[in-house]
């Protein structure tokens, strides 16, 4: 199976009302059970390396890893730089060969936004790359000082921004703010449904969900129902894969090495994953 861009998968996704797994990865284990988790559904799936976890991953070894694994997955797999923010940084991983990045300039004013936005699309569009924008803030739980969760309606995308930034940018997806969180939750999110369809009935690329560890599966659904076409999951898997590999060692009462280690963290991610893939609706969809 050749490595795809999200155009590749998510254009299916949105007409047929199901959302493809996008998942991080810091070391080349967790980038497996990523694929074999796909693998195992028959899915389409996105590999993808976040730029803020470039201190425990270069964007270079992750690339590399990422394109190796893609290459000879038996399903379609978007190699993807997530939450880029740097303009450079996108084009760099443009040039190592990924098959889509994202720039997020979500933080700043909207007009500089689309503007960077829209010189990473034109130079991915040339090289048959994807690129993800976003519109709207996505608040951060850190653990550190709890966002006002009653609140976060003041960050929602809004429906003309969420217009002028698709028809000013040509972005091929658009993560979007309604609720969600990044982090694992620690209140229950208020999720605004009916902004997620209005954005989507206004503007006809594939919308992204970010920050959707922990939430219920009717969440997730309702979510898909309403136009996510791809889901971002990350910090609920890590946390379940360490407290797994914790128990794991704990209970071990032989010699354990490295690599019994390293197929432990592949297994508990598969199985993580497999269970996300098949509630986001994207099994045998590959």
């Amino acid at each position: 199976m050749t490595m795809v861009n999200l155009n590749e998968v998510l254009r299916d996704a949105k007409k047929n009302r199901y959302a493809v797994g996008a998942f991080n990865y810091t070391d080349f284990s967790t980038a497996r059970g990523i694929v074999a988790a796909a693998e195992e559904e028959n899915a389409p799936v996105v590999l993808q390396v976040a730029e803020s976890h470039f201190p425990y991953i270069s964007l270079e070894q992750a690339g590399k890893e990422a394109i190796y694994l893609a290459q000879n997955a038996k399903v379609p797999v978007v190699v993807h730089l997530d939450h880029g923010v740097d303009i450079k940084t996108a084009i760099r991983a443009l040039n190592m060969g990924f098959s889509s990045v994202m720039l997020d300039f979500s933080t700043k004013p909207i007009e500089e936004n689309i503007e960077a936005t829209r010189k990473v699309v034109e130079y991915a569009h040339d090289v048959n790359a994807t690129v993800e924008g976003e519109i709207g803030v996505m608040t951060t739980d850190t653990g550190e000082g709890k966002p006002d969760y009653n609140h976060l309606d003041d960050n929602y995308t809004t429906v003309a921004d969420a217009k002028k930034f698709y028809e000013s940018t040509n972005v091929d997806a658009m993560a979007v703010s309604f609720g969600t969180v990044h982090g694992v939750y620690r209140e229950k999110p208020n999720l605004n449904f009916k902004r997620l369809k209005e954005i989507s009935e206004a503007v006809p690329v594939p919308l992204v969900m970010h920050g959707a560890s922990g939430l219920s599966t009717e969440e997730y659904r309702k979510s898909v129902e309403n136009g996510i076409t791809k889901i971002n999951y990350y910090s609920v898997m890590s946390f379940n894969v360490v407290n797994g590999l914790k128990k794991y060692l704990n209970e071990r009462t032989d010699q354990t090495f490295l690599y019994d280690v390293d197929m432990k963290i592949i297994d508990l991610v598969k199985n993580d994953l497999k269970e996300k893939i098949s509630i986001f609706g994207s099994e045998n969809k590959a």
